[in-house]
């Protein structure tokens, strides 16, 4: 079982850093799994702890997940019917559909598989929308991508079907509920970056240096019920400030790791290794 889709940004490089914590902490049998920024969901898939909760703000990510679950064969035909249409045109046709009134009458599993088929044949799978909400990554430079992996969509709706799954849409901070001591919550939130430019096409509102605060803010709350944080993010002063401030009895261990990232259109301005920091939470007491 791997991720459905490419995702700009995805975990899957810091995998075996990131198990060490989880394996370490979500011990208890009863214990809830967390990522309120699930996204691609290499940590969710990799995890694949039987009680989990996933959510995120971009309901099209959500709706593609709920549809796996509930109508993995009917999404397979969909997902077919494009990569037999799949060309330069049919793309840019598929990407503009949601500018036209009759997208809004598009069904669930219509719309998973427009999100999917777009997701892998777009530019590094980098989900982008403008400030009216419209998708805007222009198509990738792709030979033959697969665009229906029918085996795996099959192997994911069987465990999502399988295991105490809960999925939500919606601002980070209520994408824990009823949190309880020894829940692990796993944040992969957007970026920052030291021009303060981020990664903000993600949804039509962005997310800004205050939401990172905010996040901050609900991190120390979680850990006070007793729930263990994991934060990956860049390591920018913004975000070590952020993390570290020594005013709090609760302390973050920040570690540095190298990740390879391709986000950027123009190789002169890709960097083969970013900065990242993995943000440790729990409390000391």
């Amino acid at each position: 079982m791997r991720p459905f889709l490419k995702w700009a940004g995805g975990k899957r490089q810091l995998l075996p850093v990131i198990r060490e914590f989880l394996v370490n902490e979500l011990v208890l049998e009863n214990s809830t799994y967390y990522e309120p920024f699930v996204g691609g969901g290499s940590v969710f898939f990799d995890v694949a702890n039987n009680n989990s909760v996933i959510n995120d703000y971009n309901q099209e990510i959500i709706n593609a997940y709920e549809v796996i679950r509930d109508f993995p064969e009917k999404l397979i035909a969909y997902l077919k019917i494009h990569e037999h249409n799949h060309g330069h045109d049919y793309f840019y046709q598929i990407r503009n559909l949601d500018r036209i009134p009759e997208f809004d009458d598009m069904t669930n599993i219509e719309m998973a598989a427009r999100t999917i088929y777009l997701n892998k044949t777009c530019f590094n799978g980098l989900y982008r929308v403008n400030r009216k909400g419209y998708f805007n990554t222009p198509i990738g430079r792709y030979v033959k991508p697969m665009i229906c992996d029918e085996n795996n969509i099959r192997e994911i709706s069987t465990f999502l079907n399988n295991h105490n799954i809960r999925m939500l849409h919606g601002d980070f901070e209520n994408a824990v509920p009823n949190p309880q001591a020894g829940d692990f919550v796993y944040f992969d939130p957007p970026y920052d970056y030291e021009d303060q430019k981020g990664f903000v096409g993600y949804s039509a509102q962005g997310f800004t240096r205050n939401d990172l605060t905010r996040l901050k803010n609900f991190c120390d709350q979680l850990i006070e019920q007793g729930c263990i944080v994991l934060i990956s993010n860049n390591d920018t002063k913004f975000v070590r400030d952020t993390f570290n401030d020594e005013n709090y009895q609760i302390i973050y261990e920040i570690n540095q790791y190298p990740a390879n990232r391709n986000i950027s259109s123009n190789g002169a301005n890709r960097s083969t290794k970013v900065p990242e920091v993995l943000i440790y939470g729990k409390n000391r007491e």
